[in-house]
């Protein structure tokens, strides 16, 4: 066996309503800290669904700030924005409550507030050393992971999607509460869903860094939120089906922290940065084409991960249950639903091409015609 590393979060609550007991949940972490900046987005704070935990620290005598001006792929703006009222307000202990954007800008916050380096020298791998301040992630959706990755992915300029990857960004505790997922609209569970088997898939064929406990993670997470994703999207107060979500996106976010993904997520951002597609709805359009593209590089460990969920065994049985799947939930399926038209190709495999922290890791070298070619298989 090959040398590997594998890293974690050291702390990992479970339990429906427990984002309304936070207080007593972080309390060994949040000590004798006192102010509390939580950054979320508008729809989140909206729904109501932070008021619990917020109820929870104030009423243990904790100081709450809000920051809830979080958007999907978060520009440099935004984090700046965030990071000046923490310190303004003299942050203690951070808090990312919601989706994969709002946990990303979180890690960033408590990293600008802890260290003394800038946001434009933490971009890369390992670039981003700290200190940071105390740092407690929720998740509003199952699908990104980031509660448990070390990764955070913000927009810089107009459309470019730019990767912190630094152990430094793992939290110190992850509170995983089905109740906050009750809300979540179909849609956004089918494609957040999708986005974490994706994690799982990629994690389990990668390339540089696949190692035995990723892949045991990976396959316990696809299994469980294969399981656990038509039930989620047909009864949203399905608790055992969001929790088994909740786990599955976790397990195989803790897959790919360690074995990182490849072209489908590199083909989907620039789909994301463009055109403003949801992350996982991207992950969910570019999966199929990418799977035909690697098979034969990947074909036994695609075999094995359908065998796994009890499908033939093969690359085809595991792309015809992705796309039975996305069609049964009722997601898009074709870059023309999104809004892209074939015009707009040679850019989106032009910049697929920039991202090559995540194409190294794929089963395959994936060249520019090859990802034309993968875009206009799903137009």
């Amino acid at each position: 066996m090959s040398a590997f590393d594998f890293r974690t979060v050291p702390h990992i609550h479970v339990g429906a309503g427990s984002a309304a007991r936070l207080a007593a949940v972080a309390a060994p972490l949040i000590g004798e800290r006192r102010r509390i900046f939580l950054v979320t987005d508008p729809g989140v704070r909206s729904a109501g669904l932070i008021d619990g935990a917020i109820a929870a620290l104030e009423a243990a005598g904790l100081s709450v700030a809000i920051f809830d001006k979080i958007v999907a792929d978060p520009p440099e703006a935004v984090v700046w924005a965030a990071e000046d009222a923490a310190r303004g307000f003299g942050a203690e202990v951070v808090i990312g409550f919601g989706g994969g954007s709002s946990m990303d800008a979180a890690k960033l916050v408590a990293m600008l507030l802890g260290s003394k380096q800038t946001l434009a020298q933490m971009y890369g791998v390992n670039n981003a050393t700290g200190p940071r301040l105390p740092l407690i992630l929720v998740p509003t959706t199952a699908g990104t992971g980031s509660e448990v990755t070390p990764i955070s992915v913000i927009t810089v300029g107009e459309s470019s999607k730019m990767g912190v990857n630094s152990p430094a960004l793992y939290g110190d505790l992850a509170v995983l509460d089905a109740e906050l997922t009750y809300g979540l609209p179909r849609a956004t569970t089918a494609a957040t869903g999708i986005d974490a088997m994706v994690h799982a898939i990629e994690a389990f064929t990668t390339r540089l860094q696949k190692n035995p406990v990723s892949d045991a993670l990976a396959l316990a997470g696809l299994k469980k939120l294969h399981g656990a994703i038509e039930r989620a999207c047909i009864d949203g107060r399905d608790t055992e089906a969001r929790e088994d979500m909740l786990l599955g996106a976790l397990l195989a976010g803790q897959a790919f922290a360690n074995a990182p993904v490849g072209a489908v997520h590199a083909l989907a951002y620039p789909l994301g940065g463009v055109f403003h597609v949801p992350h996982g709805l991207s992950n969910s359009l570019m999966l199929p084409p990418v799977l035909r593209f690697n098979a034969p590089a990947a074909e036994p460990l695609y075999a094995e991960l359908a065998s796994h969920i009890g499908l033939h065994a093969s690359t085809q049985g595991l792309v015809e249950e992705m796309e039975r799947i996305a069609a049964s939930v009722g997601i898009e399926t074709r870059l023309s639903q999104v809004g892209v038209s074939h015009n707009d190709l040679p850019r989106l495999a032009e910049e697929a091409m920039l991202v090559t922290r995540l194409l190294v890791n794929n089963p395959r070298e994936m060249t520019q015609d090859a990802a034309l070619a993968c875009y206009e298989a799903v137009l």
